[in-house]
């Protein structure tokens, strides 16, 4: 695996995992540093999206990339836990807790292979880019819910507009999306990789 930065230096990324800024509310299990890893052909395609977009005023902006095994068993022990409720408002305000696994928290997660990747588009101003929004999706990265669902049909036509640019561009370069998460993508790999890693970010 690669970081992303070693392609793309000043890639957007907002590595939420590696913070407190998520839905378990604190510093994610095996995430030391705030990086984007991934096996090497999907790392290339995504670097040749972002030259894509730039010219159009656009970036992406990384949530996720290869995430250790570890942090994906720390998710279902939190997603057991009924006394922890501190992030329910923010980020499943509909749903019950112990219903997000398996639907939206995964016991073995895609991410731990090196080929998935959360993110979204933002829309960027200033001859170096340096004023940037994120594009509105209708939902927020990580938000357990219906509307989540990349085809919701109780989303505005804008909404749906900005997450059709992102299916359509991230599939022109090789990434197939989750259709029960906007942000979701995994890269079409031949063959497709069956080792689930556990190596710390770093």
């Amino acid at each position: 695996m690669v970081d992303i930065r070693t392609l793309v230096p000043d890639i957007d990324t907002d590595i939420r995992y590696a913070g407190s800024d998520n839905f378990t509310g604190t510093r994610v299990d095996g995430y030391d540093a705030a990086k984007c890893y991934l096996l090497r052909p999907a790392a290339e395609s995504l670097a040749a999206l972002e030259r894509e977009l730039r010219p159009q005023g656009l970036r992406l902006r990384i949530f996720d990339c290869y995430r250790p095994a570890r942090a994906v068993r720390q998710f279902v022990r939190w997603a057991a836990d009924p006394r922890d409720q501190r992030t329910k408002a923010e980020y499943y305000p509909a749903l019950e807790k112990g219903t997000l696994v398996p639907g939206y928290i995964a016991d073995r997660s895609g991410h731990s292979k090196g080929a998935t990747i959360d993110l979204t588009l933002v829309r960027c101003e200033g001859p170096t880019c340096e004023r940037c929004e994120a594009l509105d999706m209708g939902t927020p990265f990580d938000f357990f819910d219906p509307r989540a669902n990349t085809d919701h049909p109780h989303i505005s036509d804008a909404q749906r507009r900005h997450r059709a640019q992102l299916v359509d561009a991230m599939s022109r370069h090789g990434f197939d999306n989750y259709p029960m998460e906007w942000w979701h993508f995994t890269y079409r790999l031949e063959p497709a990789p069956d080792v689930f890693h556990d190596v710390s970010v770093r």
